[in-house]
């Protein structure tokens, strides 16, 4: 059967490894999916993170209601219910937290009334999750920049070329989803792609990831200390489709609450979404994509094109903010 390759991202970690870019290239190419292994997310890390997520999504709905998304305003940050986000317009069957990059008041940005920047909310009932979340985040960031580095070599550009010209400040958005068992028959969440450049994913024990491959659907299920990678539209709008965005969807048919750490590695806000030169001639990929969207006919910054992607997940909350 088909399965995800195994990459060791180490070597990119201290700079640029042909080895581990030339691994990265093959595996953007053929499924946009890959896992990684010796990563910078420590062990200990995801042990803390996920001993207080279960702690936090073990409260009583009402505790968990006090960090609802609904208090964090424009930041889009905080609680969502079960069925609370939206894939293709359906519920989703999880719960989860929102989180991004930590912004006081005092930032340009927040004053500046920015969509998607703020400070982030944490609950008081499990004051552990806050560090966890914060060093999770810290550490991702640092494996980020590095698989990038391989993604930019994997291109024939310098290893810096990404850091440079997007990620120099990034968007950082982190979730934390609740896959509550049932009887596997619902969508935990349906097919789709991610927005950015890069998604690292870690998850537990249970499994329930698929991919969308050539070949159909395959299962990504959890290697211990490995995390899931997957590009996102804008690698693929930068790459003119060459690094393809691929379709993915969860179902938890293991009979227990699944948990799940995706963290997103995007472009800045104000960052100008402009193809790579020699891949600036992309064609209409609509018809073979899961929304029907072409996404090689964008133009604009990434903040747009993530809101306007952001707002359907969440309906209402997007009206309060485009107010």
């Amino acid at each position: 059967m088909e399965s995800l390759p195994v990459i060791d991202v180490s070597p990119l970690l201290g700079g640029g490894d042909k080895r581990a870019a030339d691994a990265i290239g093959a595996a953007c190419r053929e499924l946009g999916f890959f896992y990684a292994t010796g990563h910078a997310i420590g062990a200990d890390t995801l042990s803390a993170l996920d001993r207080a997520s279960r702690k936090f999504f073990a409260l009583p709905e009402s505790q968990k209601m006090k960090i609802a998304m609904a208090r964090g305003g424009r930041a889009w940050r905080g609680y969502f219910p079960v069925g609370g986000e939206l894939t293709s317009g359906k519920p989703d069957s999880k719960q989860g937290l929102y989180f991004g990059q930590e912004l006081g008041a005092d930032d340009p940005r927040v004053r500046a009334g920015l969509a998607l920047h703020g400070a982030n909310l944490f609950p008081d009932a499990v004051p552990e999750l806050k560090p966890a979340v914060l060093r999770f985040m810290d550490e991702a960031t640092r494996s980020a920049h590095a698989i990038m580095q391989g993604v930019a070599l994997s291109l024939g550009l310098d290893a810096q070329y990404f850091r440079r010209t997007y990620t120099a400040d990034p968007t950082l958005l982190f979730r934390v989803f609740e896959y509550p068992a049932d009887d596997g028959e619902g969508w935990g969440v349906g097919e789709h792609t991610d927005y950015g450049l890069l998604t690292l994913l870690a998850q537990d024990e249970n499994g329930g990831l698929q991919v969308k491959t050539p070949n159909g659907w395959i299962e990504a299920p959890p290697i211990e200390g490995a995390l899931v990678c997957n590009i996102g539209d804008m690698l693929d709008r930068l790459t003119g489709g060459v690094y393809r965005s691929t379709p993915h969807r969860v179902r938890n048919i293991s009979g227990k609450s699944r948990l799940s750490f995706p963290f997103f590695f995007d472009p800045g806000w104000n960052a100008e979404i402009v193809p790579l030169p020699a891949h600036a001639n992309a064609h209409d990929d609509s018809r073979e994509r899961w929304d029907r969207a072409n996404v090689h006919a964008f133009s604009g910054t990434y903040g747009q094109y993530l809101l306007s992607k952001v707002s359907k997940v969440f309906p209402d909350l997007a009206r309060d903010v485009t107010q």
